[in-house]
This record gives C-alpha cells, sequence and structure tokens, in this order.
C-alpha cells in the first residue's frame, strides 16, 4: 500500500515514476516492489513506461482505485479463519470452530471498510474521519423503538 499510494501522491506529475524512487522512499525492496507492481499492472491498477524516463502511473484515477483493489491485485486477504475461508472446509478436527462464524462476520467488515477506501482519501489523510464513520453505531428506527 505505501508503494502504490507515494505512486497516487505523483500521480499528478506527467511522467512516470521509476520504481528504484519508491524503492528509496518507501524503503521497499526493489526486488520485491517489481513483484508487486508487475501484479498491479496485470490488474489494470498501474500502466508502466519503458525506456529513459520510464517507471510507473495509476492507470486510473486516484479516487476510482480502492485498497480492497489493490489487495486482490496482489494477492492479500483478510480471512480470519484457520480453514482459510474455503466453504464447507472445517477449522479443526474435522468440523466448523466454534467461534467461525465470528472471524468470518469480522473479514467481511474489514472486506467491506477496504472497499470503501481510495487512494484518493490515503493520499489526502482522509482516512480517520471514515474509520470513525463505519465504526459508528448503526440506529435503526422499529415502531418508535430506537435499536442498535
Amino acid at each position: 500500500m505505501m508503494a502504490i499510494v507515494d505512486l497516487a501522491v505523483a500521480s499528478d506529475e506527467a511522467s512516470s515514476v521509476p520504481l528504484s524512487v519508491i524503492s528509496e522512499r518507501q524503503q521497499i525492496s526493489l526486488a520485491y516492489l517489481e513483484q508487486l507492481f508487475a501484479k498491479l499492472r496485470r490488474a489494470g491498477l498501474v500502466d508502466s513506461e519503458r525506456g529513459r524516463g520510464g517507471g510507473y502511473r495509476l492507470a486510473r484515477a486516484a479516487s476510482t482505485i480502492t485498497v480492497a483493489e489493490v489487495m486482490s491485485a496482489v494477492a492479500e486477504n483478510t480471512d480470519m479463519t484457520r480453514c482459510g475461508g474455503e466453504a464447507g472446509a472445517p477449522c479443526l478436527s474435522g468440523k466448523r470452530c466454534m467461534t467461525h462464524k465470528l472471524w468470518e462476520a469480522l473479514g467481511d467488515h474489514i472486506d467491506q471498510f477496504l472497499a470503501s477506501i481510495t487512494l484518493q482519501h490515503l493520499v489526502d489523510g482522509d482516512i480517520g474521519r471514515r474509520v470513525h464513520a463505519a465504526m459508528a453505531p448503526q440506529v435503526v428506527f422499529t415502531g418508535g423503538i430506537v435499536a442498535r
């Protein structure tokens, strides 16, 4: 995330950003960035330019690329269960553990939250307000009774 947000910050510039520059700024291995950016390019999130002055730039506006898309592109997931999230797979001893639904629900909330955050939110430092909004209790009015 740090590398693609770095790229998003530089996206106002007309030129591409070399991975060596991102590597130095973010103190991330160049070899690792090359692997990640190949995946991001295949997913259509970044474009690459070869040659002198080459590098990478966002393929779309930062406001249209979500954190969830980036994580999916680089094969990161938010599964919290022991079974690896496979449908019908046992957690242990051939059956689902008693807390499976808890961890599955948490993973679903994390996925929804990450899908609501864009690179532009991160660039703008807008994440704090979004976290508080996502954590606010949902109030439902049912026949004059307030339920939380």
